[in-house]
């Protein structure tokens, strides 16, 4: 991961202190929930959303944070976290980053309990500093990961999802969150000015070529990321999907429909999906797209002067759409 250890470079002390004041920030009086808050602590993930929060500051402000910025990042990560403990749940799902999610540990009624206490400590964290405009954007990107989530099982169902519905999921599903944390960066330093909404814009087009590699990942070699088939399997109506069921003929796309409601479980359906959606083109298209995304974030970005944080956000977006996993 040498292009992660490069974007984190810049902002590598304020990680490091971070660290420990997240972990602060989830203590409770309940042993049971110490034990749960250490076991998620110490499986964390790249923290690529922290990093967002750090570099969107530093990068505002002559390479300086103060605390507003620490307990942005912490609150993004508490509700970040809370959201996957709440995931698996629904999602049933006993593993998470390839270690036992918590539901697995300590069953369903104990993890829908700590996700919700990691939201109301992410809440607290901000009501109890005054720091209310990062509440608000915070907020905000809840209200609209759920509404992406119930949007996106409502279009499952009937299948009939065109290109702007799909955006619009993506957008409120995965870049809602990259952008709360780049517009709680700005907002940390720069309150009320016109930088938060531009760097909520650059986190918002960085979140959408984020989500469509993922889609294209559904797609790929089974060595890399997640295996083939997992979005077709679960019916989940992806870009390069869209695009196929756009532009093949009657008979293939009734066939397609049919593969994907019918028969997500055969494997050699979901072969035959896969090849077909290759075919048509579903795959190049998807790849046009999100490098659309990125260069359009390349633009906001470069309305920048050159910073040590402004080419970390940059490594970013390059790491964003040529990922293995």
């Amino acid at each position: 991961m040498k292009i992660v250890a490069q974007i984190k470079e810049p902002v590598l002390q304020e990680m490091e202190l971070f660290e420990q004041k997240f972990f602060e920030s989830m203590s409770s009086k309940v042993a049971l929930l110490n034990r749960i808050t250490y076991y998620i602590v110490n499986r964390k993930g790249k923290q690529m959303r922290p990093m967002f929060v750090f570099l969107s500051a530093k990068m505002l402000n002559d390479g300086e944070v103060n605390d507003r910025t620490y307990r942005g990042a912490s609150v993004i990560e508490l509700i970040h976290t809370a959201s996957l403990v709440h995931d698996d749940v629904v999602d049933d799902s006993n593993k998470r980053r390839g270690f036992f999610s918590i539901n697995a540990l300590w069953k369903n009624k104990i993890a829908v309990l700590v996700g919700d206490y990691l939201l109301s400590k992410g809440m607290l964290l901000s009501v109890e500093s005054g720091d209310y405009d990062l509440l608000k954007i915070i907020s905000v990107a809840i209200r609209e990961i759920s509404e992406g989530e119930l949007l996106q099982i409502e279009k499952a169902r009937r299948l009939d999802i065109t290109e702007d519905v799909y955006y619009e999921i993506i957008r409120q599903k995965t870049a809602t969150l990259i952008a709360a944390c780049c517009a709680l960066g700005a907002a940390s330093v720069k309150p009320d000015s016109l930088d938060v909404e531009n760097f909520r814009k650059f986190g918002e087009l960085c979140g959408m070529a984020f989500q469509i590699k993922d889609d294209l990942f559904d797609y790929g070699e089974e060595r890399i990321g997640k295996p083939t088939g997992i979005d077709i399997k679960e019916q989940k109506m992806t870009l390069p999907l869209i695009y196929a069921l756009n532009n093949c003929e009657k008979q293939e796309r009734k066939w397609l429909i049919n593969s994907v409601k019918n028969h997500n479980r055969d494997k050699k359906r979901v072969k035959e999906v896969i090849a077909l959606v290759k075919e048509k083109g579903g795959l190049k298209y998807a790849e046009v797209k999100m490098h659309e995304f990125k260069e359009q974030a390349l633009a906001l970005l470069d309305t920048y002067p050159a910073s040590p944080y402004k080419e970390s956000l940059r490594l970013m977006l390059d790491y964003v759409v040529e990922r293995k996993k």
